[in-house]
């Protein structure tokens, strides 16, 4: 008996990632078939019990090499891109994956016949002095050539349980008696919870939203890197002090830090040039509704997530009393 009608078929590159996994989930809640594309499907069955027997299944694709990139989307009706890297390693450069790579995705979706919604960055920029930034900033420029109709989003930083942000400094925060603010701490940021940014997705991928636009998702705050990390240690309950650290020693100490072999560095020269400039969604997003908002998503409050997952960075983990409002 041949089976009819199946529900659409979601290629999702990066669904084993800390975004990705969310984006997976909320596409399973809508009954979508989702194939999640990854370098290694054989770390990736925890995102099975997500869905019904059947409705998510892994498979094997490296942007760095298209062939493999081509066939993932065979036969997708929608293609999601969630593949982002923050700094270099080995042959998985900016270029190669943020550039090169998105251009094998966009061509593949095209081919396919389907649609593309990527993620991208707040600051994306080809003409930034990051090459972070610029590589995001060509792979918008490519899928708006070879995709015009595509949605992009452009998160400022992404908190949730698996954040590399807030994860990070907490983890610091157990070992030394001091954190750096860079750059004295004045950048501002706009944290989005990766459940929204995910819901987002999802209603890209349904067609409730306006295709062809690039959208700018930020939360309902915003907060400069002090205030984060000020927030962070009320939540853990711990009170490191903060050290004013200036960008050219920063730079350094991440340029340093890149040279040691298999270190994976706490901040690189790179995410020292994003510092200089603020995170935050632009008032031409606001004004024209590209914004969550804009979306009729109610973005969620930093605070009223993170003791969710920062609990066991306490003193004493979960048997650890905040002392302080959070």
């Amino acid at each position: 008996m041949t089976v009819t009608n199946l529900p659409p078929l979601v290629t999702v590159f990066g669904g084993t990632g800390f975004v990705g996994r969310h984006v997976v989930r909320a596409l399973a809640k809508r009954g979508y078939r989702i194939r999640v594309a990854v370098r290694r499907p054989d770390l990736g069955g925890f995102l099975l019990p997500a869905g019904y027997i059947g409705q998510i299944t892994l498979t094997q694709a490296n942007l760095r090499y298209r062939q493999s990139v081509f066939k993932a989307i065979e036969g997708s009706s929608y293609v999601v891109n969630c593949v982002g890297i923050m700094f270099e390693s080995g042959r998985n450069t900016f270029d190669a994956v943020q550039d090169l790579g998105v251009r094998s995705i966009a061509e593949a979706t095209r081919a396919a016949g389907a649609r593309l919604v990527h993620i991208s960055a707040i600051g994306a920029d080809a003409n930034s002095d990051s090459a972070y930034a610029r590589s995001k900033g060509r792979a918008e420029a490519t899928i708006q050539s070879i995709l015009p109709d595509s949605v992009i989003l452009r998160p400022s930083i992404v908190f949730g349980p698996e954040d590399s942000f807030f994860n990070k400094f907490a983890s610091m925060a157990r070992l030394a008696p001091a954190l750096p603010l860079v750059g004295g701490g004045e950048t501002r940021f706009q944290p989005v919870y990766v459940e929204d940014l995910a819901e987002a997705v999802a209603r890209s991928v349904d067609g409730t939203i306006e295709m062809g636009r690039t959208y700018e998702l930020g939360g309902p705050e915003v907060l400069t890197f002090k205030e984060c990390l000020e927030t962070m240690l009320r939540v853990i309950n711990r009170d490191n002090k903060l050290v004013s650290l200036p960008f050219g020693i920063a730079s350094l100490l991440g340029s340093i830090a890149s040279l040691i072999p298999f270190l994976t560095p706490p901040i690189t020269s790179d995410q020292v040039k994003l510092l200089k400039k603020d995170n935050v969604v632009s008032e031409d997003a606001v004004r024209e509704g590209r914004t969550l908002q804009g979306m009729g998503i109610r973005p969620t409050l930093l605070a009223s997530i993170l003791p969710s997952y920062l609990v066991h960075y306490r003193p004493q983990g979960q048997y650890t009393g905040t002392g302080r409002a959070a």
